[in-house]
């Protein structure tokens, strides 16, 4: 699959995948300077890059494991989407849930985006839903 992407900015980096099998690609940090995130600040971490993403897509911008595990730095929003209308800059929207203030470097790689296919819903009103095994129990219902 092709994608058309725009640098917003000469300095901009791609997204790429880091291995032959990856399923998300790494985005990188543009950034003029080091921006330091301070325990439980968020923010909005700029990309350079703008894409059209195919209808019937989206692009699935997600956090990186290694900064999450080793700093506590995620996505804000648990998995951001790019639309396919959206031409707009990608953008990161990152917090730091560690103790320690993180600093993004220009060109870090900051979280990973993934392509995937979605399908668009229409609803259907009943009278009542079909009777399941599980019924209406909640949250944790399953487990032991």
């Amino acid at each position: 699959m092709n994608i058309e992407i725009v640098k917003l900015r000469s300095d901009a980096i791609l997204p790429g995948y880091q291995t032959e099998h990856a399923a998300g690609m790494d985005l990188h940090a543009c950034l003029d300077a080091p921006k330091v995130l301070e325990p439980m600040e968020r923010a909005i971490i700029a990309t350079g890059i703008a894409v059209a993403v195919p209808v019937g897509y989206e692009a699935q911008v997600r956090a990186r494991s290694g900064l999450s595990i080793k700093h506590g730095v995620t996505v804000v929003n648990g998995v951001g989407t790019v639309d396919s209308d959206y031409r707009g800059e990608v953008g990161v929207l990152v917090v730091n849930l560690g103790k320690d203030p993180f600093i993004v470097e220009p060109g870090m790689r900051i979280a990973q985006m993934v392509i995937a296919r979605h399908e668009r819903a229409s609803w259907q009103l009943v009278e009542a839903l079909a009777v399941t095994d599980r019924g209406t129990a909640g949250y944790g219902s399953t487990g032991k």
